[in-house]
């Protein structure tokens, strides 16, 4: 049996900017639709969101609980209206706020994810980081039955394991030993129960995670917008070149600053307009970029 369900979102949402460069392990996009897997309890099961022509999601799922699990995936019901409007003449996100205003953070199925993410990210190359996760999800988690899709690891599927497993598919030794150490330590969904601020705390006291991992973490596995993603490459790239100078990962706090409890979001919307040239910048200055180590 489907459940199908059609809503409308809390304030302006397009799905179509929130999904870009979403699919992985778990999920993809295909002519408009995501089809992501969900973790129910102990199942796992298959999800689909599509936006119509008049603004509306179309969810598909198999229970009601997946129905609740997806619209928490998609972020649709995190009204950003409030920080649309605070920043529509900030200087730096101003006109990406314009040009994309419905985009908002789309969230992964488990926070195991997500920190295997934050772990696989520490990684210069971004494409690489990426493919490094999606080698070791589908390696650990079964396919899901008619779906290219796998399963969405939890804190179990790490728990399991020896680290030199995860060495053997790729993550480097010291990361691979931290996230088994974590999550043998705590059921990881048990962060949603806490607040911003101490889950963070708790990412950060980790061995080999930090401020950026933090960020990651909040935003993408807990959904909160509170954290910035202090130490993002590409925040440092945007902030030096304003500084015609290389500037280190923490420096980009103070980027951050501005967007008090949305920084968050405001770090989507900073890498985008710097990708899509929406954000001033003085004139073209020779800056050298060192590869930097970031957590």
């Amino acid at each position: 049996m489907t459940f199908e369900r059609v809503v409308r979102p809390a304030g302006p949402f397009t799905l179509a900017d929130s999904t870009r460069h979403a699919s992985d392990a778990t999920r993809h996009v295909r002519d408009g639709t995501l089809t992501t897997t969900l973790r129910v309890g102990e199942r796992v099961e298959v999800g689909s969101a599509r936006q119509t022509l008049d603004g509306r999601i179309v969810l598909r799922a198999e229970t009601e609980e997946g129905l609740e699990r997806l619209r928490f995936a998609i972020a649709m019901d995190a009204d950003h209206s409030e920080f649309l409007k605070r920043f529509a003449r900030d200087p730096l996100i101003g006109e990406t706020t314009r040009r994309f205003q419905g985009m908002r953070q789309l969230r992964l199925p488990t926070v195991a994810q997500t920190l295997l993410r934050a772990f696989c990210g520490q990684l210069i190359d971004s494409r690489r980081a990426r493919e490094l996760e999606c080698l070791i999800v589908r390696a650990l988690e079964p396919r899901v039955p008619r779906t290219t899709l796998h399963a969405p690891p939890t804190s179990a599927t790490f728990a399991r394991l020896a680290p030199a497993r995860l060495r053997q598919l790729g993550l480097h030794a010291r990361r691979a030993a931290a996230l088994v150490r974590i999550c043998r330590a705590i059921d990881l969904e048990r962060l949603h129960q806490l607040p911003t601020e101490k889950a963070a705390a708790f990412i950060e006291r980790e061995r080999g995670l930090g401020p950026w991992s933090a960020g990651v973490v909040c935003l993408e596995g807990l959904g909160r917008t509170e954290r910035g993603l202090v130490g993002d490459l590409t925040l440092i790239k945007l902030m030096s070149r304003l500084q015609g100078r290389w500037v280190e990962g923490h420096e980009t706090g103070e980027l951050l600053a501005p967007y008090g409890e949305w920084a968050g979001l405001a770090s989507l919307y900073l890498a985008m307009g710097f990708k899509h040239g929406l954000i001033p910048l003085p004139e073209e200055q020779p800056v050298r970029f060192p590869r930097p180590a970031y957590a």
